[in-house]
């Protein structure tokens, strides 16, 4: 429940209710009778009226927070991620709907290499709000680590392993000797990658030729003969992989369900990644209706304790409203849900996003 608008609401039905008494006798009447009753009368009067503005002036307070729902309206940076990616066109279409949730903010998005090089633009400042994923905050050890916070939890990014369709690798440990296209250096598939190789017993910088490409060039390198397989951690369907499942260029994604356990075994910070399956329907031309074993991961919308609870409140709001105008368009916002978005870990919550999901509380 919106309780500031719906002080605003009664408090005008108030003064309205409050005019109309008045004017039912007029001022000059008013006047006529304060002068005509008796001094008990006249006092009863004056009381009656001295207690309704009281109580208007109480409801008021206690309904309408101090200063309203005003909010800085200076330019705000979103940083999302490479081009192609989810990240980028989840961010293009939020950015959409803020202008109504946050009028009078301009709203710019910065290209990045991924999750990693956001949670580094947030602390330094040079971004007000990112999209990471939840092992690479956990994995995030340097300054301000302190001062993040988060906003939702909004969807889960799932690791997929993509090669030719007459490629023989059946597994990540297939991968040996091989041009692997493994994200870019600060990228959150980057990060992924090398703890799926080391629980395959394989090391990145050795075992394969490691190629710091992203979604935005790896498609392109993989179809030209120029990589034998690449790593993409991103919501379900993503537009580059799903333009690649074509007859003419085909694609197989590869199951990476078989290192899971190992991958569990290596350590606290492995308990952000979930056994989880690509439904057949993902890539239909691609699994040749089939579903594939992987790993998932949850992404956070990610901001600092310095950013404005009006504006986050605001903020994480048009999140949640906007999860099925986005859905349409961009798959795995569907996910985005009030029920979840709450677990937040490995972050706590900003005081604004939390006085949000407050207020839409059953």
């Amino acid at each position: 429940m919106d309780l500031s608008h719906l002080g605003r609401r009664l408090a005008a039905r108030l003064r309205r209710r409050l005019a109309g008494l008045v004017g039912a006798v007029g001022v000059r009447g008013a006047l006529s009778r304060l002068n005509a009753d008796a001094p008990g009368g006249r006092r009863r009067l004056v009381q009656v009226l001295l207690a309704a503005v009281s109580a208007l002036a109480l409801l008021v307070w206690w309904l309408v927070p101090t200063g309203g729902s005003s909010y800085p309206k200076a330019p705000l940076s979103l940083a999302t991620g490479v081009a192609n990616g989810v990240y980028e066109k989840y961010g293009l279409l939020l950015k959409s709907d803020l202008r109504t949730a946050l009028p009078g903010v301009p709203v710019n998005l910065v290209h990045t290499q991924g999750s990693v090089d956001n949670i580094k633009r947030v602390v330094s400042g040079r971004s007000d709000f990112t999209i990471a994923a939840a092992d690479a905050v956990a994995n995030y050890n340097g300054p301000g680590k302190s001062d993040l916070r988060a906003c939702a939890r909004l969807y889960d990014d799932y690791m997929q392993l993509v090669v030719p369709s007459d490629s023989k690798v059946a597994s990540a440990r297939d991968l040996r000797g091989l041009r692997v296209g493994v994200g870019q250096a600060d990228s959150g598939v980057n990060l992924i990658t090398r703890r799926l190789f080391a629980a395959a017993g394989l090391n990145m910088s050795k075992d394969v030729t490691a190629v710091q490409v992203g979604i935005d060039k790896a498609p392109r390198m993989l179809l030209s003969g120029q990589l034998d397989a690449f790593f993409w951690s991103g919501g379900l369907p993503t537009a580059a992989v799903a333009a690649m499942a074509t007859p003419v260029a085909r694609i197989k994604l590869v199951q990476l369900g078989d290192l899971v356990a190992k991958l569990h075994s290596m350590g606290p910070q492995m308990a952000y990644y979930r056994q989880a399956v690509m439904p057949a329907d993902a890539y239909p031309k691609a699994q040749n209706g089939q579903a594939v074993a992987t790993i998932a991961v949850a992404n956070l919308l990610v901001t600092t304790d310095r950013a404005d609870n009006n504006l986050v409140e605001r903020l994480t709001r048009a999140v949640i409203d906007s999860r099925d105008a986005i859905g349409k368009k961009v798959h795995a916002a569907q996910l985005v849900d009030l029920r979840t978005a709450v677990f937040t870990d490995p972050l706590p919550l900003h005081a604004g996003a939390a006085r949000y999901y407050r207020s839409v509380k059953p």
